[in-house]
Protein backbone atom coordinates (compact mmCIF):
# COMPACT_ATOMS: atom_id res chain seq x y z
CA UNK A 1 0.00 0.00 0.00
CA UNK A 2 2.58 2.20 1.12
CA UNK A 3 4.36 1.31 -2.18
CA UNK A 4 1.51 2.36 -4.70
CA UNK A 5 1.55 5.84 -2.63
CA UNK A 6 4.19 6.26 -3.07
CA UNK A 7 4.79 5.71 -7.09
CA UNK A 8 1.96 7.90 -7.25
CA UNK A 9 3.70 11.15 -5.35
CA UNK A 10 6.10 10.28 -7.67
CA UNK A 11 4.66 9.90 -11.19
CA UNK A 12 2.76 13.35 -10.35
CA UNK A 13 6.08 15.02 -9.35
CA UNK A 14 7.52 13.56 -12.37
CA UNK A 15 4.51 14.35 -14.82
CA UNK A 16 4.48 17.80 -13.38
CA UNK A 17 8.34 18.46 -13.89
CA UNK A 18 7.97 17.79 -17.34
CA UNK A 19 4.84 19.63 -18.01
CA UNK A 20 6.33 22.52 -16.14
CA UNK A 21 9.84 22.63 -18.75
CA UNK A 22 7.71 21.91 -21.74
CA UNK A 23 5.10 25.06 -20.58
CA UNK A 24 8.42 27.01 -20.19
CA UNK A 25 10.47 25.94 -23.38
CA UNK A 26 6.93 26.73 -25.03
CA UNK A 27 7.81 30.57 -23.83
CA UNK A 28 11.52 31.11 -24.11
CA UNK A 29 11.94 28.70 -27.32
CA UNK A 30 9.48 30.21 -29.40
CA UNK A 31 6.68 32.89 -28.30
CA UNK A 32 8.79 35.04 -26.33
CA UNK A 33 12.07 35.36 -29.06
CA UNK A 34 9.37 35.78 -31.59
CA UNK A 35 7.96 38.94 -30.05
CA UNK A 36 4.49 36.77 -29.32
CA UNK A 37 2.04 37.42 -26.41
CA UNK A 38 -0.77 35.34 -25.01
CA UNK A 39 -3.37 35.57 -22.06
CA UNK A 40 -2.81 34.73 -18.48
CA UNK A 41 -1.53 35.67 -15.82
CA UNK A 42 1.56 36.78 -16.65
CA UNK A 43 -0.67 38.70 -19.64
CA UNK A 44 -2.12 40.70 -16.91
CA UNK A 45 0.15 41.53 -15.32
CA UNK A 46 2.52 42.81 -18.18
CA UNK A 47 -0.27 44.86 -19.10
CA UNK A 48 -0.59 46.48 -16.01
CA UNK A 49 3.28 47.25 -16.01
CA UNK A 50 2.19 48.86 -19.51
CA UNK A 51 -0.35 51.16 -17.99
CA UNK A 52 0.42 51.90 -14.75
CA UNK A 53 4.59 51.37 -13.89
CA UNK A 54 4.01 48.81 -11.23
CA UNK A 55 6.77 45.95 -12.22
CA UNK A 56 5.58 42.73 -13.15
CA UNK A 57 8.15 41.26 -10.27
CA UNK A 58 5.25 42.86 -8.13
CA UNK A 59 1.93 42.23 -9.23
CA UNK A 60 2.97 38.55 -10.17
CA UNK A 61 3.54 37.49 -6.52
CA UNK A 62 1.00 39.17 -5.05
CA UNK A 63 -1.79 38.23 -7.40
CA UNK A 64 -0.43 34.46 -7.34
CA UNK A 65 -0.26 34.37 -3.30
CA UNK A 66 -4.29 35.23 -3.19
CA UNK A 67 -4.94 32.62 -5.59
CA UNK A 68 -2.99 30.13 -3.77
CA UNK A 69 -4.79 31.46 -0.55
CA UNK A 70 -8.03 30.79 -2.43
CA UNK A 71 -7.06 27.30 -4.01
CA UNK A 72 -6.15 26.18 -0.49
CA UNK A 73 -9.72 27.05 1.00
CA UNK A 74 -11.30 25.07 -2.16
CA UNK A 75 -9.04 22.77 -3.61
CA UNK A 76 -7.19 21.50 -0.26
CA UNK A 77 -4.10 21.03 1.23
CA UNK A 78 -2.56 18.67 -1.89
CA UNK A 79 -3.59 21.31 -4.13
CA UNK A 80 -1.61 23.82 -2.77
CA UNK A 81 1.81 22.24 -2.33
CA UNK A 82 2.02 20.93 -5.44
CA UNK A 83 1.19 24.89 -7.08
CA UNK A 84 4.22 25.65 -5.37
CA UNK A 85 6.20 23.12 -6.39
CA UNK A 86 5.18 23.77 -9.79
CA UNK A 87 5.50 28.35 -9.59
CA UNK A 88 8.98 27.22 -8.16
CA UNK A 89 10.13 25.16 -10.79
CA UNK A 90 8.64 27.04 -13.49
CA UNK A 91 9.94 30.72 -12.14
CA UNK A 92 13.26 28.91 -11.60
CA UNK A 93 13.15 27.31 -16.02
CA UNK A 94 12.22 30.84 -16.70
CA UNK A 95 15.35 32.43 -15.55
CA UNK A 96 17.32 29.15 -16.58
CA UNK A 97 16.48 28.43 -20.29
CA UNK A 98 17.06 31.98 -21.37
CA UNK A 99 20.63 31.57 -20.80
CA UNK A 100 20.79 28.99 -23.45
CA UNK A 101 20.64 30.67 -26.45
CA UNK A 102 20.50 27.45 -28.60
CA UNK A 103 17.25 26.46 -27.36
CA UNK A 104 15.43 29.86 -29.11
CA UNK A 105 13.78 28.57 -32.67
CA UNK A 106 13.65 32.03 -34.58
CA UNK A 107 10.58 31.50 -37.32
CA UNK A 108 9.86 34.47 -40.22
CA UNK A 109 6.37 32.69 -40.28
CA UNK A 110 4.64 33.64 -36.81
CA UNK A 111 1.59 32.27 -37.32
CA UNK A 112 3.38 28.59 -37.19
CA UNK A 113 5.32 30.05 -34.17
CA UNK A 114 1.84 30.74 -32.34
CA UNK A 115 0.53 27.62 -33.47
CA UNK A 116 3.65 25.63 -32.18
CA UNK A 117 3.98 27.68 -29.19
CA UNK A 118 0.29 27.06 -28.27
CA UNK A 119 0.58 23.35 -28.64
CA UNK A 120 3.64 22.96 -26.66
CA UNK A 121 1.82 25.21 -23.98
CA UNK A 122 -1.07 23.62 -23.83
CA UNK A 123 0.69 20.09 -23.58
CA UNK A 124 2.67 21.43 -20.21
CA UNK A 125 -0.12 22.75 -18.93
CA UNK A 126 -2.44 19.72 -19.36
CA UNK A 127 -0.03 17.30 -17.40
CA UNK A 128 0.35 20.10 -14.63
CA UNK A 129 -3.22 20.02 -14.44
CA UNK A 130 -3.98 16.00 -15.21
CA UNK A 131 -1.81 15.28 -12.00
CA UNK A 132 -3.55 18.11 -9.65
CA UNK A 133 -1.57 21.01 -9.84
CA UNK A 134 -1.12 24.39 -11.37
CA UNK A 135 1.36 26.99 -12.79
CA UNK A 136 -0.49 29.67 -10.98
CA UNK A 137 -2.75 32.56 -12.09
CA UNK A 138 -5.57 31.91 -14.46
CA UNK A 139 -5.20 27.90 -13.73
CA UNK A 140 -5.96 28.20 -10.16
CA UNK A 141 -9.43 29.87 -11.14
CA UNK A 142 -9.96 27.36 -14.18
CA UNK A 143 -9.55 24.32 -11.77
CA UNK A 144 -12.10 26.26 -8.63
CA UNK A 145 -14.68 26.92 -11.33
CA UNK A 146 -14.22 23.10 -12.89
CA UNK A 147 -14.67 21.89 -8.88
CA UNK A 148 -18.08 23.44 -8.54
CA UNK A 149 -19.36 23.62 -12.41
CA UNK A 150 -19.49 21.86 -15.86
CA UNK A 151 -17.35 23.97 -17.29
CA UNK A 152 -14.41 22.83 -19.04
CA UNK A 153 -10.76 24.52 -18.03
CA UNK A 154 -10.28 25.04 -21.47
CA UNK A 155 -13.30 27.76 -21.74
CA UNK A 156 -11.79 29.51 -18.89
CA UNK A 157 -9.10 29.86 -20.26
CA UNK A 158 -10.65 31.08 -23.01
CA UNK A 159 -12.84 33.54 -21.30
CA UNK A 160 -10.22 35.35 -18.92
CA UNK A 161 -7.78 35.79 -21.94
CA UNK A 162 -10.16 37.07 -24.44
CA UNK A 163 -10.43 40.09 -21.56
CA UNK A 164 -6.30 39.85 -21.14
CA UNK A 165 -5.60 40.27 -24.38
CA UNK A 166 -8.03 42.46 -25.52
CA UNK A 167 -6.44 44.86 -22.92
CA UNK A 168 -3.30 45.27 -25.60
CA UNK A 169 -5.53 47.87 -27.26
CA UNK A 170 -4.81 49.70 -24.90
CA UNK A 171 -1.49 49.75 -24.74
CA UNK A 172 0.09 52.05 -27.04
CA UNK A 173 3.42 49.75 -28.84
CA UNK A 174 1.04 47.31 -29.23
CA UNK A 175 -0.66 46.82 -32.84
CA UNK A 176 -3.64 45.05 -34.18
CA UNK A 177 -0.94 42.62 -35.79
CA UNK A 178 0.06 41.40 -32.35
CA UNK A 179 -3.20 40.83 -30.80
CA UNK A 180 -4.31 38.71 -33.98
CA UNK A 181 -1.01 36.33 -33.22
CA UNK A 182 -2.42 36.68 -29.51
CA UNK A 183 -5.59 35.14 -30.11
CA UNK A 184 -4.30 32.46 -32.24
CA UNK A 185 -2.12 31.60 -29.22
CA UNK A 186 -5.01 31.82 -26.90
CA UNK A 187 -7.51 29.87 -28.93
CA UNK A 188 -4.87 27.13 -30.11
CA UNK A 189 -3.81 26.44 -25.97
CA UNK A 190 -7.53 26.28 -25.20
CA UNK A 191 -8.38 23.87 -27.63
CA UNK A 192 -5.35 22.21 -26.59
CA UNK A 193 -5.73 22.03 -22.95
CA UNK A 194 -9.17 20.17 -23.48
CA UNK A 195 -7.43 18.14 -25.65
CA UNK A 196 -5.36 17.42 -22.97
CA UNK A 197 -7.61 16.79 -20.56
CA UNK A 198 -10.52 15.67 -21.97
CA UNK A 199 -9.22 13.06 -24.52
CA UNK A 200 -8.90 10.20 -22.29
CA UNK A 201 -12.24 11.05 -20.42
CA UNK A 202 -14.15 10.55 -24.68
CA UNK A 203 -16.45 7.97 -23.88
CA UNK A 204 -18.42 5.94 -26.91
CA UNK A 205 -22.40 4.15 -27.07
CA UNK A 206 -22.10 0.86 -28.84
CA UNK A 207 -24.98 -0.74 -30.05
CA UNK A 208 -24.90 -4.12 -30.86
CA UNK A 209 -27.73 -6.38 -33.29
CA UNK A 210 -27.07 -9.83 -32.89
CA UNK A 211 -28.65 -13.17 -32.39
CA UNK A 212 -25.98 -14.40 -29.50
CA UNK A 213 -26.88 -11.24 -27.68
CA UNK A 214 -26.88 -13.44 -24.67
CA UNK A 215 -23.83 -15.16 -24.61
CA UNK A 216 -21.76 -11.03 -26.00
CA UNK A 217 -23.98 -9.52 -22.72
CA UNK A 218 -22.45 -12.15 -20.48
CA UNK A 219 -18.86 -12.20 -21.69
CA UNK A 220 -18.98 -8.14 -21.64
CA UNK A 221 -19.92 -8.23 -18.02
CA UNK A 222 -17.56 -11.35 -16.89
CA UNK A 223 -14.79 -10.67 -18.85
CA UNK A 224 -14.47 -7.33 -20.52
CA UNK A 225 -16.28 -5.86 -16.65
CA UNK A 226 -18.46 -3.21 -18.63
CA UNK A 227 -22.18 -2.83 -18.06
CA UNK A 228 -24.57 -4.10 -20.34
CA UNK A 229 -28.11 -2.96 -21.04
CA UNK A 230 -30.80 -5.18 -23.16
CA UNK A 231 -33.16 -3.05 -25.04
CA UNK A 232 -36.23 -4.59 -26.55
CA UNK A 233 -36.20 -4.75 -30.27
CA UNK A 234 -38.40 -5.87 -33.01
CA UNK A 235 -37.32 -5.69 -36.85
CA UNK A 236 -39.74 -4.22 -38.75
CA UNK A 237 -39.20 -6.60 -42.20
CA UNK A 238 -39.23 -9.64 -40.35
CA UNK A 239 -41.67 -8.75 -37.13
CA UNK A 240 -39.23 -10.73 -34.83
CA UNK A 241 -38.96 -10.06 -31.46
CA UNK A 242 -35.06 -9.53 -30.40
CA UNK A 243 -32.81 -7.35 -28.00
CA UNK A 244 -30.19 -4.63 -29.04
CA UNK A 245 -27.23 -4.27 -26.27
CA UNK A 246 -26.13 -1.07 -25.20
CA UNK A 247 -22.68 -0.66 -24.41
CA UNK A 248 -20.98 2.28 -22.86
CA UNK A 249 -17.59 2.94 -22.73
CA UNK A 250 -14.26 4.62 -22.73
CA UNK A 251 -12.96 5.20 -26.46
CA UNK A 252 -9.78 3.61 -25.60
CA UNK A 253 -11.85 0.58 -25.08
CA UNK A 254 -14.04 0.81 -27.70
CA UNK A 255 -11.68 -2.00 -30.03
CA UNK A 256 -11.02 -4.19 -27.18
CA UNK A 257 -15.45 -4.54 -27.05
CA UNK A 258 -15.49 -4.39 -30.70
CA UNK A 259 -13.42 -7.37 -31.04
CA UNK A 260 -14.87 -9.15 -28.24
CA UNK A 261 -18.32 -9.32 -29.88
CA UNK A 262 -16.77 -9.82 -33.35
CA UNK A 263 -14.84 -13.03 -31.89
CA UNK A 264 -18.33 -14.17 -30.38
CA UNK A 265 -20.59 -13.28 -33.62
CA UNK A 266 -18.58 -12.38 -36.96
CA UNK A 267 -22.56 -11.81 -38.24
CA UNK A 268 -23.38 -9.25 -35.27
CA UNK A 269 -24.26 -5.57 -36.65
CA UNK A 270 -22.49 -2.95 -34.40
CA UNK A 271 -23.37 1.13 -34.57
CA UNK A 272 -20.76 3.14 -32.79
CA UNK A 273 -20.90 6.77 -31.69
CA UNK A 274 -19.60 9.36 -29.59
CA UNK A 275 -21.11 10.25 -26.35
CA UNK A 276 -20.49 13.76 -25.36
CA UNK A 277 -21.11 13.13 -21.87
CA UNK A 278 -21.29 10.80 -19.89
CA UNK A 279 -22.63 10.79 -15.62
CA UNK A 280 -22.26 8.03 -13.33
CA UNK A 281 -20.56 5.70 -11.70
CA UNK A 282 -17.43 4.74 -13.59
CA UNK A 283 -17.49 8.35 -15.71
CA UNK A 284 -18.40 11.62 -14.72
CA UNK A 285 -19.60 13.32 -11.36
CA UNK A 286 -22.60 15.75 -12.20
CA UNK A 287 -21.61 19.26 -10.97
CA UNK A 288 -24.48 21.50 -10.05
CA UNK A 289 -22.60 24.11 -8.58
CA UNK A 290 -21.40 25.73 -4.77
CA UNK A 291 -24.64 26.32 -3.99
CA UNK A 292 -26.34 22.69 -4.26
CA UNK A 293 -23.31 21.59 -2.83
CA UNK A 294 -23.96 23.82 0.31
CA UNK A 295 -27.39 23.09 -0.11
CA UNK A 296 -26.80 19.28 0.58
CA UNK A 297 -23.79 19.33 3.12
CA UNK A 298 -27.26 21.15 5.13
CA UNK A 299 -29.54 18.55 4.54
CA UNK A 300 -26.70 16.24 5.58
CA UNK A 301 -26.47 18.11 8.97
CA UNK A 302 -29.89 18.43 9.85
CA UNK A 303 -30.93 14.72 9.30
CA UNK A 304 -27.95 14.17 11.85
Amino acid sequence: MKTSRFLTVFMDYLLMTVGSLIFCMAWTSFLIPNGLASGGLTGLCTIIQYGTGIPVGLTYPIINIVLLILGFLSLGKAFGFKTIYVIALTSLLFDLLPKFPQLEVMMDEKFLVALVGATLESIGIGLVLLRGGSTGGTDIIAMMINKYWPVSPGRVYLYTDLFIISCLLFVPDKGLVDLIYAFVVMLGFSFGVDFVLLGNKSSVQILVFSSKYQEIADHMINEVHRGVTALQSVGWYSQKESKVLLIIARKYQMNEVVNEIKRIDKQAFISVSTAMSVFGEGFEEVKTGLSMKKLKNKEDGDEQ
